[in-house]
């Protein structure tokens, strides 16, 4: 963009000299110019022309003087638009109030054309910065709106309702995932495949931030529309791979733990891609690993096949899923949260409910990170069963 100079003096002889010693700069429209007589005409040349980024102004003119325009210049609040008094070399009291007023520089009458042409480029080159730098403020903040609108689409992706099944006693669910950044790579999911069949998911992509976000929602929407195909979970989770790998970049990949309880028996099947294995926390208060399955990282190596495995739930049973985001979360010495700590927090929870449950391990991570960073996406999920004729008579 050509700068444009607004020149404020009411010296009629100054428009032709400035005209005449940048003919060449106006000819190859290096450089515009617009000129006013006085403090008011230039307030109404700036309204009329946006553009202007440079102000060349005179202090001693009629109606309005230039440390009255400056005065009201600071008031646009223009970071982009800079002043440069002119004014005589014994005027240096009214020179000292105006660069106090916010002036850039100053040039002292009678006019050395050179200094002047000195002085217009430096403050062109000064204005340059000041333009690059706003435009970098405003594309960072663009970035951050579209970051803003990647965070709520992503949550309105993950089910809220909590309790989430109140018509179906022999189950309960709950679950949060806090973010490191403003939208993340984690994921939870949960759905009845049948009446009698719910489906239950936890999966964490490599990497944070949108290209995340995005693997993210893929994972999980083709995870749920072959989980309502096929009822096996080591067979959902080989599909799935197999349809990642063409998505997937080369450092993208996703960690999922996928099972299925049978809400009238307790049984449930799970498959573990490359997931942290979860616990079962029985009503007893004992707490357990999950047995790992047989299975990779889901989208990176094809022709894999994943193993199911069986564990059979008794009434106030419940399971624990998380991301590694729990048991690698650090505080300010690099010491991680754990698996020893997290089992250790489970089993202070017998007879909390399942709320109360996620809520405790997400304060039990806070008490260890402290005020270190988060460093990735934290997830918990857990599922309580409550046994088939729960809620009944």
């Amino acid at each position: 963009m050509t700068p444009t100079i607004l020149v404020v003096d009411d010296e009629p002889d100054l428009e032709i000299l400035i005209k005449q010693r940048f003919k060449k700069q106006i000819r190859d429209d290096e450089l515009r110019f617009e000129f006013a007589q006085n403090g008011v005409q230039a307030l109404n040349v700036l309204d009329q022309h946006k553009e202007i980024s440079l102000i060349l102004s005179d202090i001693n003119m009629p109606e309005m003087d230039g440390l009255t325009l400056l005065q009201k210049i600071s008031q646009k609040n223009n970071p982009a638009m800079k002043s440069v008094i002119i004014s005589a070399y014994g005027d240096m009291e009214n020179i000292r109030t105006a660069m106090n007023r916010g002036a850039f520089d100053f040039l002292t009458k009678p006019i050395d054309f050179h200094d002047l042409e000195v002085t217009v480029e430096k403050t062109i080159q000064h204005l340059d910065v000041i333009q690059r730098a706003l435009k970098s403020r405003d594309d960072l903040l663009a970035v951050q709106r579209d970051l803003s609108t990647a965070t709520r689409i992503q949550q309105s992706l993950l089910p809220k309702t909590f309790p989430p099944f109140p018509d179906r006693p022999e189950v309960d669910l709950f679950a949060a995932m806090i973010t490191a950044k403003e939208v993340g790579g984690d994921f939870y999911d949960f759905y009845f495949i049948d009446e009698s069949r719910l489906a239950f998911a936890v999966g964490d992509v490599s990497g944070k931030g949108i290209p995340a976000a995005i693997y993210m929602a893929v994972s999980r929407t083709l995870l749920k529309a072959i989980a309502h195909q096929v009822g096996h979970p080591g067979e959902v989770l080989r599909r799935l791979n197999t349809l990642l790998i063409p998505e997937s970049e080369e450092a993208t990949f996703v960690t999922v733990c996928f099972g299925v309880i049978n809400i009238h028996t307790g049984e449930v099947q799970y498959s573990n891609g490359a997931h942290p294995p979860p616990y079962h926390v029985r009503s007893t208060g004992e707490v357990g690993q999950l047995p790992l399955t047989d299975g990779s990282l889901l989208g990176k190596i094809p022709h894999v096949d994943f193993e199911t495995k069986k564990l059979q739930m008794q009434k106030g049973d419940t399971l624990f899923i998380y991301t590694d985001g729990v048991i690698e979360a650090m505080d300010a010495d690099m010491g991680q949260y754990n698996e020893e700590r997290l089992e250790a927090y489970l089993k202070t929870t017998n007879g909390s409910g399942i709320r109360e449950i996620v809520d405790g391990s997400i304060a039990d991570i806070k008490k260890h990170t402290r005020e270190a960073p988060q460093s990735d996406d934290i997830t918990v999920l857990a599922l309580r069963y409550a046994g088939k004729n729960a809620g009944g008579p």
